[in-house]
C-alpha cells in the first residue's frame, strides 16, 4: 500500500535531462517566484547604494538629454514637433525609450556577471533577466512621472496638448518594449560568453539605434526629408512604438496598424529565438565565461 501510495506522489520539484529543444520553464519560474523578488528587490537597492542623488540619476539624465535635443534639433536644425512643446515631444520619446535601452544594457550581461552565483547553485536561469525588466519598471515609473509632472504644467499653460483615448492601451506599448528588450538582451548575453569583445559594441550600437527609431522627431520627417532612407526606420519596429506612444500621450502622429503587427511579430519572434539560445547557452557557458 505504501508503494502504491508513493508511485502516485505528485513531486514538487524533479530532475530529469534537458531533452526539450525548446522550452520556456514558465512553471518552474512560477516557483521560485520568491527568488526573483529577491533579484528584483536587489537591482533596485544596488543602484541606490553609494549614491549622493540616489533615484534623482533616474530624473537628471531624462531631462538633460530632452534639453539637449530641444536645442539641438528642434532649435537650431528647425524640426518641427507641431503644437506640442518639443521639450515635451522629447521627453514622451526619451522615456519610453530609456526603458527598452534599460532592459536591453541590463540583461545583455547576464551570464557574465552572475556567473558565480550560476556556478553555486541551481534555479531558473531565466529569473535573472527577467528581475531586471521588472525592476526597471520602478524606474521608468520614476521617469513617467516626471512626464506627467511637466505634461500638466504645458497644459496648464495652454499648450495644445491633450490624451488620446487610445492611452488605455499604453501599459501593453512598454509590455512589448519590455519583451523585446529581453529577447534581444538574452541573445546579445549569449553571444558574449563567446565573444567578449561584442559587449564593446553595445553602447555603439544602442546610441545608433536610437536615430533610427524615432526617438528625438516625428516617422513622417525622415521618409519627407531623406525618403532614400526612409527605409531604415520604416523597418525598425522601436520606431512604430515610439510613434504610437507620442501619439497615445499627446494625440500627435497616427497609429500604423501595421506598423504595431509587424512590431509585435517581431517582438514574439525575438523573444523566442532569446529564449531558445538563452537555455542552449546556460548548459555550457560555465566553461566560457
Amino acid at each position: 500500500m505504501n508503494n502504491l501510495e508513493s508511485s502516485n506522489t505528485d513531486w514538487l520539484f524533479e530532475i530529469t535531462p534537458k531533452n526539450k529543444f525548446f522550452s520556456l520553464n514558465l512553471k518552474e519560474v512560477w516557483q521560485y517566484r520568491d527568488l526573483l523578488l529577491l533579484f528584483v528587490k536587489r537591482d533596485v537597492v544596488t543602484v541606490y547604494k553609494q549614491t549622493v542623488l540616489g533615484p534623482l540619476w533616474y530624473l537628471i539624465q531624462p531631462l538633460f538629454t530632452s534639453i539637449t535635443f530641444t536645442i539641438i534639433f528642434n532649435n537650431l536644425a528647425g524640426i518641427s514637433t507641431g503644437a506640442v512643446p518639443p521639450f515635451l515631444f522629447n521627453l514622451a520619446g526619451i522615456t519610453v525609450w530609456n526603458y527598452f535601452t534599460a532592459c536591453l544594457t541590463g540583461t545583455s550581461n547576464t551570464f557574465g556577471a552572475n556567473a558565480g552565483i550560476f556556478g553555486k547553485v541551481y534555479f531558473p536561469r531565466l529569473i535573472v533577466p527577467i528581475s531586471i525588466v521588472i525592476s526597471n519598471l520602478i524606474k521608468f515609473g520614476i521617469q513617467f512621472f516626471i512626464f506627467i509632472a511637466f505634461y500638466i504644467y504645458y497644459y496648464s499653460q495652454g499648450a495644445l496638448v491633450s490624451l488620446n483615448a487610445a492611452a488605455a492601451f499604453f501599459p501593453l506599448l512598454i509590455v512589448l518594449m519590455g519583451v523585446l528588450g529581453l529577447g534581444l538582451g538574452m541573445i546579445i548575453s549569449s553571444l558574449v560568453t563567446k565573444y567578449r569583445d561584442f559587449s564593446y559594441l553595445i553602447g555603439f550600437g544602442v546610441q545608433l539605434l536610437m536615430y533610427l527609431s524615432a526617438v528625438m522627431y516625428p516617422m513622417a520627417l525622415i521618409k519627407e526629408k531623406i525618403p532614400s532612407y526612409g527605409w531604415l526606420v520604416q523597418y525598425n519596429p522601436l520606431a512604430y512604438v515610439i510613434e504610437t506612444a507620442r501619439y497615445m500621450l499627446l494625440n500627435v502622429g497616427h497609429i500604423s496598424v501595421f506598423g504595431l503587427l509587424y512590431t509585435f511579430a517581431i517582438t514574439v519572434s525575438v523573444f523566442l529565438v532569446g529564449v531558445l539560445i538563452f537555455n542552449k547557452t546556460e548548459k555550457s557557458f560555465i566553461d566560457t565565461v
